[in-house]
């Protein structure tokens, strides 16, 4: 039985390839590989489960810098499927945490910065009225989190594809523990979208 030990779960989602990288050893900003399955109805559809109960994104500098810089010229894009248009309006409107020890302010609206561990940082926000706690797609705050045993649901996308090397999500010395797959689906182009929730 899963249980939380606070009113709000941490959930966090990352892209990875079959040989479990989430960037290319060459250029880990080229996502170029990850397009093709992201577009996906799976992924699209499993992106959309993890966002309607978020009601804070919690974003690495660096991701939040793409993210932000990218998902608000979706809005009102002609052709945007609907499901991207929602996302996008969403990370626009929701409350942002953006972990950065470099912003001195915040260049997004419904943004605050902080430069304190990432773990402090969680326990703040999950001491705290909300919902779901949403990190998207920021390796270096996700693998925090998985140090620190503070993830409550851990939401992956699989795509078909090996990258022959580059940075891995789960390092050696992660607490030991058990995780239930609480979800499941594949979809076009092999992709695979699995969600398990913490057992504590």
């Amino acid at each position: 039985m899963t249980e939380q030990t606070g009113g709000r779960r941490v959930v966090t989602n990352m892209s990875l390839s079959l040989d479990g990288r989430y960037a290319a050893a060459e250029n880990p900003v080229d996502m170029r590989w990850v397009m093709p399955y992201a577009i996906t109805d799976v992924a699209r559809d499993h992106l959309t489960s993890l966002w309607k109960p978020a009601t804070t994104a919690l974003l690495g500098r660096v991701n939040a810098e793409g993210f932000l810089g990218f998902w608000p010229t979706v809005i009102g894009m002609e052709g945007v499927d609907p499901r991207d248009e929602a996302f996008a309006q969403w990370l626009v409107d929701t409350e942002k945490v953006v972990l950065s020890s470099t912003l001195g302010a915040a260049p997004w609206e419904r943004t605050t910065i902080a430069d304190k561990p990432t773990a402090e940082v969680v326990a703040d926000l999950k001491a705290t009225d909300g919902g779901d706690i949403l990190v998207l797609s920021s390796a270096s705050v996700i693998k925090a989190l998985l140090a620190a045993d503070q993830v409550d649901r851990l939401a992956l996308t699989i795509f078909p594809v090996f990258l022959g090397g580059g940075p891995r999500l789960f390092d050696d010395g992660l607490p030991a523990g058990q995780w239930t797959l609480t979800s499941q689906a594949a979809g076009e182009h092999g992709t695979l979208a699995l969600i398990y929730d913490r057992v504590r």
